[in-house]
C-alpha cells in the first residue's frame, strides 16, 4: 500500500474519532502513531519479525515533535496573551470599557448592544482568548441589556459574537498559532488583525443599528449622559490603550528601524503593565491565584492540542498527503478564487463539528500549502502571483481569512464554544437561546469575510507599512 493510501486511511479513521466525540488531541495524536508506525512498517514489507523496530521508530519520531515545537519562543506568547486577559479583567479594565463605551455609544439605536461590541473589542486588544472574553461580558452586559427591554436571546448573541473579535484583534492565541505552523512572521500578523478585527467589529454594530430601526423596539436608545459624564469615563479606560500601544511599540517601532523587542517581550511587558494596574485596583492573593490558574488551565490545553496534532501532522509528511493535496488543487480548471472560496466553506461546515483551534491546526498543514501553491508559490511576487500579492503576504492574507472563518465556527451549532460558555455563565439562559441570539451575525461574519477576499488591503495595509 502507498503512502498517500495510508494517510488518506489513517485521516478518515481520525476524522471519525472527532465525529464520536474524541478530544481533537488525542484523536490526532492517536492518528499519527498509528499511521507512522504503518508506514514504516510498510517499508519493511509488513514483515513480522520487523514490526518491533517500526514501532520503535515511529515512537522516537513522535517524541520528537513535542520538545522541538513546544520549545519553541514563539510559543510562550500565547500564556502571557492569555494572561493579560485575565488580569486586566480582575484589574476592573473591563467594567471600565464597558461604562465608557455605553456613554458614548448608546445614544444609537441599538445603543447598549453596539456598546457591547465595541467593549468586547476593547477587551480583546488585552485578551487573546475568546472564550475568556465572553465570560467576562456575559456577567456584566447581559443584566445591562435585560434591565432595559432586550431579548434575552438577542442579548446573548451580542456577546457570543462578540466574543469572537479576541480571535482576531491581537494579541491573539489563534494568530501565534497560525504564524507558528506555517512558519510566517509572528508580529505582522499580529499587526494584520488590528483593522480586520476594527472592522468586524463596525460590521456588528451595523448590523445590530440596522435591526434596531426596523425592528419596534428591539433596542432601545439609552440617552442622559452629558458630555462630562462622557469624557469622565474614558480616563478609567485609558490602560487598554497603554497597553495596546506597549505591545505594538515592542512588535514594530513606529518611529522607523529596527523593533525595540519581540513579540514575546512586548506581551511580557504587557503582562507586567496589567499586574501593577491590578495590583493598583486592589486586587486579591485570590484573585490574583485564579487568573493565574485560569491562564494555566486555558495555555494546557492550547499545548495539549498543538502536542497532538503536531504528531499527526509528522505523519502527514510521511504520507505526502500535503504536496499530493496542492497538485490536485492546482489541477483542478476552476478559477484559483472560486478554489479559495470554496475551501472557506468548507471550513465554515468543519467548524461545525470541531473546535476552531483544533480545526486549523488539522488543516493548515495540507490547505495551506495548496493555497500558496494556488497563489504560485511561497517565493512569488506580487507581480508574477495569482491573487496580486506576493508569497508572504498572500500567507498573511489567508492567515486572518481562516482565523476569520475560526471566530465564525465559534459561534455555529452544535459545539459553538462561546455559546456554551455564555449559556454557562447565565443560569437563564440555555445554550439553544443563545444560538437563536447569534444567528443575524451569520449575515455579518458573511458580509465580512466576502470584503476580507475582495478587497486584500484591508488586511494587507497595515503590516506592509513594517
Amino acid at each position: 500500500m502507498e503512502p498517500i493510501e495510508i494517510g488518506l486511511i489513517v485521516s478518515g479513521g481520525m476524522l471519525v474519532l472527532v465525529v464520536l466525540g474524541m478530544r481533537v488531541a488525542f484523536a490526532a495524536a492517536a492518528a499519527g502513531m498509528v499511521g507512522l508506525i504503518w508506514i514504516f512498517w510498510a517499508k519493511f514489507g509488513y514483515d513480522p519479525a520487523r514490526f518491533g523496530k517500526a514501532l520503535t521508530i515511529a515512537v522516537k519520531t513522535a517524541g520528537q515533535v513535542p520538545h522541538s515545537k513546544i520549545s519553541s519562543q514563539a510559543l510562550s506568547l500565547i500564556p502571557t496573551f492569555i494572561l493579560i486577559g485575565y488580569l486586566a479583567y480582575y484589574a476592573g479594565l473591563t467594567k471600565a470599557l464597558f461604562e465608557a463605551a455605553k456613554r458614548w455609544l448608546a445614544w444609537v439605536p441599538g445603543g447598549l448592544a453596539v456598546s457591547t461590541v465595541f467593549a468586547t473589542a476593547g477587551f480583546a486588544a488585552v485578551s487573546g482568548a475568546s472564550v475568556a472574553t465572553s465570560a467576562v461580558f456575559a456577567r456584566i452586559a447581559i443584566p445591562e441589556m435585560l434591565k432595559i427591554g432586550y431579548n434575552k436571546q438577542f442579548a446573548a448573541g451580542v456577546v457570543a459574537a462578540g466574543g469572537t473579535l479576541a480571535s482576531l484583534i491581537p494579541p491573539s492565541a489563534i494568530l501565534v498559532i497560525y504564524a507558528i505552523i506555517v512558519e510566517q512572521d509572528v508580529g505582522k500578523l499580529l499587526l494584520a488583525g488590528f483593522i480586520p478585527g476594527a472592522f468586524s467589529a463596525v460590521i456588528y454594530g451595523l448590523l445590530i443599528i440596522g435591526l434596531a430601526k426596523t425592528i419596534k423596539n428591539f433596542g432601545p436608545p439609552v440617552s442622559g449622559f452629558t458630555w462630562k459624564e462622557r469624557f469622565a469615563a474614558l480616563p478609567p479606560a485609558l490602560p487598554i490603550v497603554f497597553v495596546v500601544v506597549t505591545i505594538i511599540f515592542f512588535v514594530y517601532n513606529p518611529f522607523g528601524g529596527d523593533a525595540w523587542g519581540t513579540p514575546t517581550e512586548g506581551g511580557a511587558i504587557g503582562a507586567f503593565v496589567v499586574f501593577v494596574m491590578a495590583l493598583y485596583q486592589g486586587m486579591r492573593w485570590s484573585e490574583l491565584k485564579d487568573a493565574l490558574l485560569e491562564t494555566a488551565k486555558l495555555s494546557v490545553m492550547i499545548f495539549t492540542i498543538i502536542w497532538g496534532v503536531l504528531i499527526y501532522v509528522r505523519f502527514l509528511g510521511f504520507a505526502e498527503l500535503p504536496s499530493a493535496f496542492s497538485d490536485w488543487i492546482t489541477s483542478l480548471s476552476m478559477s484559483p478564487m472560486l478554489i479559495l472560496i470554496c475551501i472557506l466553506l468548507a471550513y465554515a461546515v468543519l467548524g461545525m463539528f470541531m473546535d476552531a483551534i483544533g480545526m486549523l491546526l488539522l488543516t493548515l498543514p495540507v490547505v495551506y500549502p495548496a493555497v500558496m501553491a494556488l497563489n504560485g508559490g511561497e517565493a512569488v511576487s506580487a507581480a508574477e502571483s495569482t491573487f496580486g500579492m506576493s508569497g508572504p503576504m498572500c500567507a498573511i492574507w489567508f492567515g486572518i481569512l481562516v482565523v476569520k472563518m475560526a471566530e465564525f465556527c465559534l459561534i455555529t451549532p452544535p459545539i459553538g464554544l462561546n455559546c456554551f460558555v455564555v449559556a454557562g455563565v447565565r443560569d437563564d439562559l440555555t445554550v439553544q437561546d443563545v444560538f437563536k441570539g447569534v444567528t443575524p451575525f451569520f449575515i455579518a461574519d458573511a458580509v465580512t469575510i466576502a470584503l476580507l477576499v475582495a478587497f486584500p488591503a484591508i488586511v494587507l495595509w497595515l503590516p506592509g507599512q513594517v
